[in-house]
This record gives C-alpha cells, sequence and structure tokens, in this order.
C-alpha cells in the first residue's frame, strides 16, 4: 500500500474518531473544531511517510498539539479584545447558566475539571477514545510504562476527587456521612 493510500484509508477510518476527540476539548463553534481537524489531517498528509500501524493514537497526539495551539490563538484573541474593549467580557456582561441547567452526571465532569490538564487528558483518552496503554503511550510521546503510571496516578487522583465531592454533597445535605 503506497503512503497516499494509508492516508487515505486513515482519514477514512478515522475522521470521526479524530473529530469527537477535538470537539470533546474545544468548548468552541463547530467551524472551529473542523478547522483543528484540517490541521491535524494536514500535518498528516505532510507526515504520511511516518503514519504508524495503527495511525488513530498518533493522530490523537497530532491533534493534541493542534489543540494547544489553538487554544494559545483563542487566549492571545481574547486577551486582545479584552486590552481593546469591545467585547461582552471586557465590560462585565457575561452570560451565566441558569440553576436548572445542570447536566446528569455533572459531579463527576466538576471532579475531573479539579483535577490538573495532564489527568484529565490521560483519562479522557483512555475512557472516552477508549485507547489501550499501549496507545496511550503512543498518544502521549512516552513509554508503555510511563503511560501506565500517569493513567493509575490519574485514576487515583479522580477518585479521590469523587469521595471529596460525595462528602460534600452528604455534608450540604445533612446527612451522617453515609452516602
Amino acid at each position: 500500500m503506497s503512503t497516499d493510500d494509508a492516508f487515505a484509508e486513515a482519514y477514512r477510518a478515522h475522521y470521526w474518531a479524530v473529530s469527537r476527540f477535538v470537539a470533546r476539548r474545544l468548548d468552541a463553534p463547530a467551524h472551529e473544531v473542523e478547522e483543528v481537524v484540517a490541521d491535524v489531517f494536514s500535518i498528516a498528509w505532510r507526515r504520511r511517510a511516518e503514519l504508524p500501524d495503527p495511525p488513530l493514537p498518533w493522530l490523537y497526539g497530532v491533534a493534541r498539539n493542534c489543540l494547544a495551539n489553538t487554544v494559545r490563538g483563542i487566549g492571545r484573541y481574547r486577551r486582545l479584545l479584552h486590552r481593546i474593549g469591545n467585547h461582552e467580557a471586557a465590560h462585565g456582561r457575561q452570560t451565566v447558566q441558569s440553576p436548572d441547567a445542570e447536566r446528569p452526571g455533572s459531579w463527576v465532569h466538576e471532579a475531573l475539571d479539579r483535577l490538573p490538564a495532564g489527568d484529565r487528558e490521560v483519562l479522557r483518552l483512555t475512557a472516552w477514545e477508549e485507547l489501550t496503554v499501549e496507545e496511550l503511550a503512543v498518544a502521549l510521546g512516552c513509554g508503555r510504562s510511563a503511560a501506565a503510571m500517569r493513567l493509575h496516578r490519574a485514576r487515583s487522583r479522580l477518585r479521590t476527587e469523587i469521595d471529596r465531592t460525595r462528602t460534600t454533597v452528604s455534608a450540604r445535605a445533612g446527612g451522617d456521612g453515609n452516602a
């Protein structure tokens, strides 16, 4: 199979997986998600001779880098808007969600949000993207042992945050701590 054919197959097989990966991590309009995905596959095209088998973990690693670049760019844009004062955030007119906007299972997302960014990413790659430890190592650009250790530590920290959340919720409810 030629490198062009390998790229075409990777694109067909993994476009939607990469799109979902980016969409779950980028709180932005659909067109911005599509731009990041286009960047991922543009890089994959340029580096098609280097595509590993299977290509998905490698594509996730490329997507992580593209997301980091995009997030930095969005931050610079927001800081610029704030400086020039033509944005609703600069005037304190931010939208607040209604109290009934809570999603089912939001407590899990809250616990996840309290983790360091690296832990969140490791957990998302294994839970949402269903990567094995070997594939996780490829996506993170580290060895299998390091990936396994990062996953173990991230799971442990998440467990601690969930336990902390349960304790806080039961204390607020006036319970005796038996949840």
